[in-house]
């Protein structure tokens, strides 16, 4: 493919629009939102690309799942990983979401913070035996050998394990909570003319909407 015929892909957007104001909290509406993405039978329809930074700016981003909305957004990952190495410097994080079968994306910004212990035991307990021992055998965000080397520390975790009914959450995997500052709710529209509407929170605790241009 050419950068012509790149240039030249285009969509209409035509499925929804919204209106001059959404009723309720963004996090509510957000909810609502990703049961119409379950519902169409999305993919992944809990997938968000997570953008974190160094201390000096130097942004990167990955697609991870969303496991939880509470006050916030959770995930889970490697504590060790870029990523949580990231966080550990700067707090400071976005998400995206994006439904194509919806035309829909929300943006999401705000602070991450590492959930309590409590909470990701319970999560790494009620996952698959096999994701559990992924967890703990993988250096994430590491250089490996090859491919047959990650493999060999997986059959090791699991020898390691074998007599384990119950395993343990390794003390360097476990989840994080972004708690939002900002959510902007994206519909596609005919002619870019796309509906925004963003929310930011205010000093004082509430939710201030307004709409974008596109």
């Amino acid at each position: 493919m050419n950068r012509e015929s790149i240039a030249d892909i285009r969509k209409t957007y035509a499925k929804g629009e919204l209106p001059e104001l959404l009723q309720g909290d963004p996090i509510s509406i957000f909810q609502t939102w990703l049961q119409d993405a379950i519902d169409a039978d999305m993919m992944e329809p809990t997938a968000m690309v997570l953008a974190t930074a160094t201390s000096e700016a130097q942004p990167s981003a990955r697609v991870v799942l969303l496991k939880k909305i509470d006050t916030g957004f959770v995930f889970y990952s490697n504590y060790s990983s870029r990523k949580g190495q990231q966080i550990a410097e700067n707090q400071a994080a976005a998400l995206t979401f994006w439904w194509d079968k919806l035309e829909r994306q929300v943006r999401i910004e705000g602070k991450i913070q590492v959930l309590a212990p409590s909470e990701s035991d319970a999560y790494f307990n009620s996952r698959p035996r096999g994701s559990q021992l992924g967890a703990i055998a993988s250096p994430q965000s590491q250089v490996v050998g090859s491919r047959s080397a990650l493999e060999a520390m997986f059959a090791s975790a699991e020898q390691a394990n074998a007599q384990n009914e119950v395993l343990t959450r390794p003390e360097n995997w476990g989840g994080y909570r972004c708690l939002p500052t900002r959510i902007e709710f994206w519909q596609g529209r005919p002619s870019r003319l796309h509906d925004r509407l963003c929310f930011s929170l205010l000093p004082e605790g509430t939710w201030q909407q307004e709409r974008l241009a596109p």
